[in-house]
């Protein structure tokens, strides 16, 4: 697709999916290496996470009295999960942006260089993705009251309070939950590619989301969705499917949808990178090869000034 910059506030949610999967062509060595170091990982916990828990979860759900140890066992692997999901999300995230980057200013990259640039800019996400969490803190504790009243309105029979309940968390879900990840998957872009992050990456991104809104709810719905019917065909049939599928069944399903998720989990970060090109470009915001070169740790080479926007005809490794 040979598109100048000016030209990209006009494309569709199409036009951005091809342009994401044109990307790794560019250059697939690195984007195979990116995506077996750190993105398949990513994706095989995610989905593994649940085999090694349910076996946890069975024997205290049977044995409500069951010993300390199980539980410790649980809150240990949660706690090790958590971390190990956060450290290669951020780092996936950091390389591919990168390497998006390096690309649209024509610059070669390898896997060596999108690993170095990412403790320069690891700092930034890490403050970006603590101002997200609390914000999600904030709206699951909107949500569970929400919950309890709705609760609330199916011991009392009232049918008012349970309607308005049911509306409050199925918008809070649908709108409001959608809307906060497409908030901070663009300040993730933000805060690897500009010199903000934190609060400021999350302004930035609500200034970027103007008018194209419901481009971003779209993607980030989509890529939740597909992301939850994996996990639920993986859960189905993997972890709970012992009595009805064999053992090689449940291997091969397994690594199929692991795959899946690895390619989805690809998609979504480079569609994250290209719509906030998008969103630069509707708001008529140059992006210079100086801001790339300054605020990446200068891994993008030789500095020479770019006098105009990014030209995505030039994606060349």
């Amino acid at each position: 697709m040979d598109l100048v910059a000016e030209e990209l506030q006009f494309l569709s949610i199409t036009d951005i999916l091809k342009e994401s999967i044109s990307i790794p062509k560019q250059s697939p060595k690195t984007f195979y290496l990116v995506t077996l170091t750190l993105i398949f990982p990513l994706s095989f916990a995610i989905l593994a996470h649940s085999l090694f828990t349910h076996p946890i979860l069975s024997q205290l759900e049977s044995d409500p009295t069951a010993a300390s140890s199980d539980w410790s066992k649980l809150l240990v692997f949660q706690f090790f999960y958590l971390i190990f999901l956060f450290a290669f999300s951020l780092l996936s995230t950091a390389a591919v942006v990168f390497t998006v980057a390096s690309l649209y200013t024509s610059k070669p990259v390898s896997f060596s260089s999108s690993i170095a640039a990412i403790p320069s800019v690891f700092k930034r996400l890490f403050i970006t993705f603590l101002w997200v969490s609390l914000s999600m803190v904030a709206y699951n504790i909107v949500f569970l009251g929400f919950l309890v009243l709705l609760i609330v309105a199916l011991d009392t029979q009232n049918v008012f309070l349970f309607l308005f309940s049911l509306v409050i968390v199925f918008l809070m879900f649908l709108v409001v939950h959608v809307y906060t990840s497409a908030l901070w998957h663009l300040a993730s872009v933000v805060s690897v590619l500009e010199p903000l992050y934190g609060f400021a990456a999350m302004k930035k991104s609500y200034e970027l989301l103007k008018g194209k809104t419901g481009m971003g709810f779209v993607l980030v719905f989509g890529y939740l969705a597909i992301c939850g019917v994996i996990n639920m065909l993986f859960g189905s049939i993997v972890v709970h499917g012992g009595d009805d599928y064999g053992v090689l069944t449940r291997i091969m399903v397994g690594g199929v949808l692991v795959g899946l998720l690895v390619m989805v989990n690809l998609v979504g970060l480079l569609v994250q990178s290209v719509f906030y090109y998008v969103c630069k470009s509707y708001h008529h915001q140059g992006i210079d090869k100086s801001a790339l070169y300054d605020h990446l740790g200068g891994y993008l080479g030789e500095y020479v000034p770019l006098k105009s926007s990014i030209q995505m005809e030039n994606l060349d490794a």
